[in-house]
């Protein structure tokens, strides 16, 4: 990953590590809430709103090649629970665990002359900037996998009935009588067919009923 550019001190998910002066070793912990950015989680499915408040509880340790940052993030997630389609809410929790590298050292924070000459090994770094880290990626990445992929609203949802659509969890008794396609059809057809033609479609002749009876 190239060098961030340019981050904003201002920015509450930009952090600031010169307290750790670089020497391996160095500890600091931080606590911060921060509102949540914009499409933090499961386009479409569920995620933290955009402004939700979001507890961040971090670890900065400083080592040779740079800072590792270990942290959780809590926030109150959305979504609509797909059985039942009905809007939900889930407590989050996020765990996570970033290296930031210094620019100008290598993976064994050996200091290198030109940083960033090896593309391969900074595609998939973070970097340091002037002393300054932006959690911002790290945190989309936690919530997107601490979030399921399929939420619903109780383990056991019924969801809705495949026939009318009606909300199982509202009417546990809600059952359809079951009709034989077979004969809905005929049954119909012989609701609008005068009586002599019904009595055709039996194979009894008309009036036999009425003979018998005498």
């Amino acid at each position: 990953m190239a060098l961030n550019a340019r981050l904003d001190h201002r920015n509450p998910l930009v952090f600031d590590t010169h307290e750790l002066g670089r020497r391996p070793g160095a500890l600091q912990r931080l606590n911060r809430t921060v509102d949540a950015p914009r499409d933090l989680g499961l386009a479409g499915i569920i995620g933290v709103p955009e402004g939700a408040p979001v507890e961040l509880e971090l670890r900065l340790e400083s080592v040779m090649e740079g800072v590792l940052v270990t942290g959780t993030a809590r926030a109150k997630a959305e979504g609509e629970c797909v059985r039942c389609l009905e809007p939900l809410e889930q407590e989050l929790e996020a765990d996570f665990q970033e290296m930031f590298s210094y620019p100008d050292a290598d993976d064994r924070g050996r200091v290198i002359a030109e940083p960033g000459d090896d593309a391969e090994d900074d595609e998939d770094r973070l970097f340091l900037e002037d002393g300054l880290f932006d959690l911002e990626p790290v945190l989309r990445d936690a919530v997107v996998l601490a979030l399921p992929m399929q939420p619903v609203c109780q383990e056991d949802c019924p969801g809705l009935c495949s026939q009318c659509g009606a909300r199982l969890a509202d009417d546990p008794d809600h059952h359809h009588d079951a009709v034989d396609i077979r004969w809905a059809a005929l049954q119909g057809l012989a609701g609008t067919m005068p009586d002599g033609e019904k009595d055709e479609m039996s194979g009894a002749e008309p009036g036999v009923d009425e003979k018998q009876e005498k």
